[in-house]
């Protein structure tokens, strides 16, 4: 039996501009700050699935993931329902990789995508 199981992290950021540098920068640091606060090694990742506002469409999400060395890691991107006065300018991720049986994940919201999540505090 392993000692290891699948788990999985959401996280969002706002971003300030629809601009391939707004948008990379922004999902970068997100993508850090998973990482980071889980101590995370992209071996352990098994996937990544971004969404986006309606807003954001200068460039993927994923294009930032792979500039940090996810390579080999399955990548998708796609657009967030446009809910009638939902947040806009926000890319959101859901991560998913193996890690030992007792880890905790720690989600992550950054900018204006705290407002997201609220309750979570180790999000914040």
């Amino acid at each position: 039996m392993s000692d290891e199981r699948l788990f999985a992290l959401r996280g969002a950021t706002g971003v300030d501009a629809n601009t391939e540098g707004a948008i990379l920068d922004a999902t970068e640091l997100l993508m850090r700050e998973l990482i980071t606060r889980n101590a995370l090694e992209v071996a352990q990742i098994v996937s990544c699935i971004f969404t986006a506002t309606d807003d954001l469409n200068a460039a993927f999400p994923a294009v930032a993931a792979r500039r940090l060395g996810f390579d080999r890691v399955p990548l998708l991107c796609t657009r967030e329902i446009n809910v009638p006065g939902s947040l806009q300018g926000v890319i959101r991720v859901m991560l998913h990789y193996y890690a030992p049986a007792e880890h905790t994940s720690s989600h992550v919201y950054l900018g204006s995508a705290r407002s997201l999540r609220a309750d979570l505090d180790a999000a914040q």
